[in-house]
């Protein structure tokens, strides 16, 4: 019962991670795409505290769960697709960290265009994009590992 309960939780954990971080990005790319700041601040004030309470909720669930499973499982931690999702979970957060970040950012920047009634400076163009950039390997290792979770392959 309890790996069924454990295995829930992270298929749940899973999915938060996923789904969050795809209707993250499509949040966002609405709101620059509308090209007005007090849209953008909104959006990413928002997003922001998304991150913070679903993200970051799924980030510290899914290792916890994980290590449980495979611990019940009989499964090794070296075991290949393991050890890849684990490489994997580490670079989706080492691009993350960068874009929760990056996403404070614009939404500070965007709030300070808006108060001083000006339009979004230069600055918020590059954090966009370089946010928009590390969203890409971010999203990619999650769907990968996912991937992994359900076929198990042997890697080796």
């Amino acid at each position: 019962m309890i790996y069924l309960l454990l295995k829930y939780i992270h298929i749940i954990g899973a999915a938060v991670l996923l789904g969050t971080g795809a209707g993250i990005a499509f949040f966002m790319l609405m709101a620059h795409f509308s090209r007005s700041a007090p849209v953008i601040a909104g959006v990413a004030r928002i997003v922001v505290i998304a991150d913070f309470v679903f993200t970051a909720s799924a980030v510290v669930v899914q290792p916890v769960t994980g290590v449980a499973l495979a611990w019940l499982a009989g499964y090794s931690l070296a075991e290949g697709w393991i050890a890849l999702s684990i490489a994997l979970y580490l670079l989706a957060g080492a691009f993350w960290l960068p874009v929760v970040w990056m996403q404070m950012r614009i939404r500070d920047i965007a709030q300070a265009a808006v108060a001083a009634n000006q339009p979004l400076p230069p600055i918020y163009h590059r954090f966009f994009w370089w946010w928009f950039a590390f969203g890409f390997p971010a999203f990619g290792a999650v769907m990968t590992i996912i991937w992994l979770m359900i076929a198990k392959p042997q890697i080796f």
